[in-house]
């Protein structure tokens, strides 16, 4: 296996889980690209600032403690009089430092033995540490460090000679909390910048929600209100596109059904009169016949018109879904039952209701055409509709499933309409599925013949 085929398929699972990772919404991806920077930029500096400034000021403060205590060991050792250890405490007290000193006693406690206590990574430990290493490195006695954390102070006490020298200093002077200052400026800033960031973007992203919002209605076929062009460049031009290009598709439609309504009107005027003069010349069998091939003319006109003109001009409203099917199973079951439906009753959806009743009309037809009974249903799942027309006829086979909405195709191998029609049912019923948004397939019904889904959206 080469290096490239190793590397290959290393890189597809990382891709997919990073896909997986990735937030869906441009909103999130964009704050994400703002928050990735800021969020390494405050890691790296305060590792920075903990491991060198702060660290280097808190040894640096630990240091000159260290300093000073060793000095008064040296002056007590020298000189344990009273008088000089009065001195001493004294002057402590100008360096924020509480001094006692016990001639006599004894430590109870040696901080180096007690070390391991102080391990854990917290405030007080580390002030531990820190002065640690100071005083092993200048005191050079037995020491021991307390620290009490309600008060804040840390008891240092030195084993002298002759007694033991305790000092109590504040933490503040060992601890610099300007620390903690920094870190809440860089968190408190960084959290400013992100919400502005984020209201800026909220006004960028808001016009291209707008235009993907006014796309989908359109592709949905529904009516798509005017909406204030605005935002970046790009956004602006992306946005007059999809205005030019609506207003053109609409123009384009009218005028195909303008043209279509002469069209319909000079087809059927002359073929009106034949029928006429047909029925003027009496009867025979020649005139029959001629009869018959201008009704079937008028029917195929009929079919490539309805074809041509598509849903038309008719404007969606909210319908209910169980009304129209039943309106529509009602009327084709004037003779006998054999149509049956099964729609909930409070399912409502947004048709152009003539296109739409046409459509399952034309499906219904279909599957009564070929079969004996013909089942419709209608059911909601999450955002979607999804209506199922059965038949118990025939069906066709599974490699014709595609070819039948393409038009004039027809299963049988002749054109003639008394057995398979013109060939545009399906392609009209798929015109105004998509009308509406919708898709449409066939399957093998569980009634033995076959199945025509159509899906909606709510």
């Amino acid at each position: 296996m080469t290096l490239r085929r190793i590397l290959a398929q290393v890189k597809a699972p990382l891709k997919t889980a990073a896909r997986k990772l990735l937030p869906r919404s441009l909103m999130a991806r964009s704050l994400l690209i703002l928050v990735m920077p800021i969020f390494l930029v405050q890691i790296i500096t305060t590792y920075i600032f903990f491991d060198r400034h702060w660290q280097t000021m808190g040894n640096r403060l630990a240091f000159a403690i260290a300093g000073e205590i060793s000095v008064m060991a040296e002056e007590i050792e020298n000189d344990a009089a009273d008088e000089r250890v009065f001195s001493v405490t004294k002057r402590a007290v100008l360096l924020d430092f509480a001094t006692s000193y016990k001639k006599g006693s004894v430590l109870q406690r040696i901080f180096y033995d007690n070390r391991k206590g102080f391990q854990n990574p917290s405030r007080e430990n580390i002030i531990a540490q820190t002065l640690a290493a100071a005083l092993d490195a200048q005191v050079k006695r037995p020491y021991d460090i307390k620290i009490d954390r309600d008060e804040k102070w840390v008891e240092i006490s030195v084993q002298l000679k002759q007694g033991v020298l305790t000092v109590s200093v504040p933490q503040r002077r060992i601890f610099s909390s300007t620390g903690y200052i920094v870190l809440l400026w860089m968190a408190g800033s960084s959290i400013v910048l992100l919400i502005i960031a984020t209201l800026f973007m909220r006004n960028q992203i808001r016009p291209i929600r707008r235009l993907a919002i006014a796309a989908e209605r359109f592709g949905k076929g529904r009516d798509v209100p005017f909406f204030k062009i605005e935002g970046a460049r790009e956004v602006r031009q992306a946005a007059r596109a999809f205005v030019e290009m609506k207003s053109r598709l609409q123009r384009q439609i009218q005028q195909r059904t303008a043209m279509l309504a002469g069209v319909s009107h000079d087809l059927r005027t002359p073929l009106t009169r034949m029928k006429l003069q047909l029925e003027m010349m009496g009867g025979g069998a020649e005139i029959s016949d001629l009869k018959k091939d201008v009704s079937d003319m008028e029917k195929m006109i009929g079919a490539y018109l309805e074809f041509a003109r598509g849903e038309g001009g008719e404007e969606p409203i909210r319908t209910n879904l169980n009304v129209l099917i039943g309106h529509l199973a009602q009327s084709m079951n004037r003779e006998e039952q054999r149509v049956h439906a099964n729609v909930p009753s409070d399912l409502e959806l947004s048709l152009r209701p003539v296109a739409f009743e046409r459509c399952l009309g034309n499906l219904l037809g279909n599957a009564l055409k070929y079969g004996k009974t013909a089942w419709i249903s209608a059911q909601k799942f999450g955002d979607a509709v999804e209506i199922c027309v059965d038949d118990d006829g025939p069906g066709i086979p599974v490699e014709q499933y595609e070819d039948v909405f393409k038009p004039f195709f027809r299963g049988e191998e002749s054109r003639n309409a008394k057995t398979g029609g013109v060939g545009l049912g399906l392609p009209i019923v798929q015109d105004i599925v998509h009308a509406h948004g919708g898709q449409i397939w066939l399957d093998d019904s569980p009634r033995g013949g076959l199945r025509v889904v159509i899906d909606l959206p709510v």
